[in-house]
């Protein structure tokens, strides 16, 4: 099985140590994405405006491998702190997914990379 590397211009910063997403098959993998800017600063705002800019990205992934958020079928989200921030995460989510969202998956974490307070990660298939 080949795999294919997805990168988007658009997306966060590109980092040379992993790649946005990874199309196996019908399969695309995306990476986590955590809530900052294009100079690799957390969005200010806190977990809900940390969820908005990480989706963001995510669907700029998506986009790049040529599909949209209605291909996700599964996510995982970690927050590192559960209590506090599933519900107002849990908000901004359903924004994104208000119809049949995918199913999911959400981990309290001891931490995230650059302090964030939410990490999301996806997996979706090409049609």
């Amino acid at each position: 099985m080949t795999k294919q590397v997805v990168f988007s211009e658009e997306a966060n910063p590109p980092l040379p140590i992993y790649s946005q997403a990874i199309i196996s098959g019908k399969t695309i993998y995306v990476s986590g994405s955590i809530g900052i800017t294009r100079d690799m600063k957390l969005v200010e705002g806190g977990v809900q405006a940390q969820t908005r800019v990480a989706l963001d990205n995510m669907t700029k992934v998506l986009k790049g491998a040529g599909v949209d958020r209605t291909a996700v079928v599964k996510c995982n989200v970690f927050l590192a702190d559960l209590p506090r921030d599933f519900a107002p995460m849990n908000e901004v989510y359903l924004e994104y997914f208000p119809v049949d969202p995918p199913a999911r998956t959400c981990i309290g974490v001891a931490a995230l990379p650059l302090g964030a307070d939410m990490e999301i990660e996806c997996i979706a298939e090409l049609p």
